[in-house]
């Protein structure tokens, strides 16, 4: 994409592709990232999902929680894939055999009818539960969408808080660096550096066959994934014990799991349930979030690695997510925004969206996954924080970019941060649901209809003419 001055995209345009995408990524219970790299469920990508399917049918988005709910274990955790079990085994790895759930979770709870990965993602689904239901709290209402998945919600939330408060400070630890979603960060090169690979003929790549090895982990990242992947299985996805090889405090799951405290807030009044609970353990999170990993130095939330309990000092586009933190303090607040104009982040000036990691990082690409590529979730994330925090016209540039960059790219998974350009797969299922949600905020959808017509909704089970067991 040429530099100079951006042009708003044809609202039109974008919504028609937007509805192309997710209506083509439906498998009839819920949407798989893309059919190529990555053709089952993921956890974080069908909450975001979900945000943005609400404006074309609000039962469909619910379906798309349901769908992953129903694959929650019986400990709380909601498992970061769920397969289908009609895609072949060497289409995606690691596969159902390697995660062996319904086998290795079985102490744990894992589900016995359906096979899941045994790690998790960050917990956004309860704000995605409540902007679900307020989309169409008539249809909520009549399904009980509030009422069956509260409890689901409530059961996840103490999970993190509870079995994964691993360096016993209040903050939520991660395991894996598939568990942040931002896979191989520069942030994880040091505390993978104490794990030992999977030797290179003991496992496949499959992301390869969809997706250029420039944008893509190292072979070196992936043998430490499936390293740590098998050690947690092996134990049984046990998180009491000693500390793992791989053990760190994220700002962004811990901001995330906070905004979903203070929804399950909201929720709890409509299902009977109290508020209070809720709002104190947000304000326990937040005061934990930011005695453990806010850094003054940096104007940044840093990433604490729990073996020498340290911060790490990488700049990853993790530590502006406490933006969306309804009561983070005002001064850190303003700090965030500052570092995220700054020349490291360079919002509104250098970069045209918000990078995964510092720009002037020794490890910064332009290509290479969450080590520099812009990814529209963390955009739309900080878009909306941006706004909570009173920098409303700096969100409406970044709008505007983000809604620019997703017609121009075709949909990207992400894309080159000072110049838009696609990198990763197309016609990405968050990147058109997250674009749809800001063209419908940004009042600038038309007179078009948004809502798919009854011939495309999700009743009788959508084109795909599957059903999830919910009527709608």
């Amino acid at each position: 994409m040429e530099s100079g001055e951006p042009h708003q995209p044809a609202p039109p345009r974008l919504l028609r592709g937007a509805r192309r995408v997710l209506l083509d990524n439906w498998t009839g219970t819920s949407t798989v990232p893309s059919h190529g790299l990555y053709p089952h469920q993921w956890s974080w990508d069908s909450a975001f999902i979900a945000i943005g399917l609400r404006h074309l049918s609000a039962p469909r988005a619910q379906r798309e929680l349901e769908t992953l709910l129903c694959a929650q274990w019986d400990d709380g955790r909601i498992p970061h894939i769920v397969f289908n079990p009609a895609v072949p085994l060497d289409a995606y790895f690691p596969s159902p055999d390697f995660w062996r759930s319904s086998r290795a979770g079985a102490a744990a709870g894992a589900p016995a009818t359906v096979e899941t990965s045994g790690i998790v993602q960050p917990p956004v689904h309860a704000l995605a539960c409540l902007l679900v239901h307020r989309a169409d709290p008539r249809s909520s209402a009549r399904r009980g969408f509030l009422a069956r998945l509260y409890p689901k919600l409530a059961a996840w939330h103490r999970y993190l808080t509870e079995a994964r408060d691993l360096g016993g400070h209040g903050l939520v630890a991660v395991v894996h660096p598939w568990e942040p979603g931002m896979d191989n960060s520069p942030c994880w090169d040091a505390p993978l550096k104490r794990v030992e690979p999977a030797a290179p003929g003991t496992f496949r790549r499959a992301d390869l066959h969809h997706g250029a090895a420039a944008d893509r982990p190292t072979d070196l990242d992936y043998g430490r994934y499936v390293r740590l992947a098998a050690d947690y299985r092996d134990r049984g996805y046990r998180d009491d014990g000693p500390l793992p090889a791989f053990a760190v405090e994220d700002p962004g799951v811990n901001a995330l799991l906070i905004a979903s405290e203070h929804a399950l807030a909201e929720i709890a009044p409509a299902v009977g349930a109290a508020p209070a609970p809720h709002r104190a353990r947000a304000r326990r999170l937040t005061d934990a979030l930011v005695e453990r990993l806010w850094d003054p130095a940096t104007g940044l939330f840093l990433c604490r690695d729990l073996r020498d309990d340290t911060l790490i000092p990488e700049r990853g586009a993790a530590g502006l997510l406490p933006l969306i933190v309804p009561d983070l303090p005002p001064a850190l607040a303003a700090h965030l925004i500052r570092t995220a104009t700054g020349p490291h982040f360079g919002l509104g000036a250098t970069a045209r969206l918000v990078p995964s990691y510092d720009l002037l990082g020794a490890a910064f690409d332009t290509s290479r996954y969450w080590r520099g590529p812009a990814w529209f979730n963390v955009n739309w994330l900080v878009e909306r924080g941006l706004r909570r925090h009173g920098a409303a016209p700096l969100a409406d540039t970044l709008r505007s970019a983000a809604l620019e960059v997703a017609v121009s790219s075709g949909f990207a998974e992400y894309v080159d941060p000072y110049t838009g350009q696609a990198r990763g797969t197309r016609d990405f299922s968050w990147t058109a649901a997250l674009a749809l949600d800001l063209l419908v905020a940004s009042g600038e959808a038309g007179a078009e209809p948004v809502a798919w017509g009854p011939r495309d909704s999700c009743r009788g089970g959508g084109r795909h003419g599957l059903t999830s067991g919910y009527s709608s």
